[in-house]
């Protein structure tokens, strides 16, 4: 496995810069392969793992970064429980160790750094510093992936009979002989809400507002 450092660099590039979830999510990462002996996660071993992550956050790039994991090629799989956690699963031995980030990692880092102001700065350089018993808490687990959930599967493709759009993996409902994707079986479940065929069907303009990215 590459160095430390040069992997928080290449986190870097993937998330666009760097900061403190960066650096933990590079050692949570490595900690998690080590403790598998998956040594080269990016190379040999790169069909090794299937690595299931928490939160939608800084940590999550860098965790795909070591792992060589990508959601693309569904080796990534994302659990929406806004925890700083990750489950690493060797699939050749079947082991699995979840991995969670210590809610007192960020009151250490205070203790070990008071001199730096910025909370970013002073939990990037702490983050470093501290062993890993101090930042996360490691828990082996059983995890159960079904055939139709490993990478490379190939699986029939359907087509909704409400929207005519195609459905793999079987994210499908069948509901009085029909086949249905979600979100036409459950409308409201809907992400979007469709406005119409052509964008002369909004009233008025659509603003989409909220914070960008701050990192902690």
């Amino acid at each position: 496995m590459e160095s430390f450092d040069d992997l928080l660099k290449l986190a870097e590039t993937a998330h666009g810069h760097l900061c403190a979830g960066q650096v933990l999510g590079v050692r949570l990462a490595m900690l998690g392969c080590s403790r598998l002996g998956v040594e080269e996660p990016r190379g040999k071993d790169r069909k090794r793992l299937v690595t299931y992550v928490e939160i939608d956050r800084c940590a999550t790039d860098a965790i795909g970064v070591v792992t060589g994991c990508r959601l693309g090629k569904r080796a990534l799989k994302f659990r929406d429980w806004g925890k700083m956690a990750a489950t690493f699963v060797d699939l050749d031995s079947g082991r699995a160790l979840r991995i969670a980030a210590l809610e007192s990692s960020k009151a250490r880092a205070r203790e070990l750094h008071p001199e730096i102001e910025n909370k970013n700065r002073q939990q990037m350089l702490a983050y470093r510093e501290l062993p890993d018993e101090e930042l996360f808490s490691e828990e082996w687990v059983s995890v159960r992936i079904e055939p139709k959930e490993f990478p490379g599967y190939k699986g029939e493709r359907m087509a909704c009979a409400e929207c005519g759009e195609g459905i793999s993996y079987e994210r499908f409902v069948e509901r009085g002989g029909r086949i249905l994707c979600l979100a036409c079986a459950d409308p409201q479940s809907r992400y979007y809400q469709p406005l119409g065929s052509s964008s002369e069907s909004v009233s008025e303009p659509v603003t989409i507002s909220g914070p960008r990215c701050e990192c902690p």
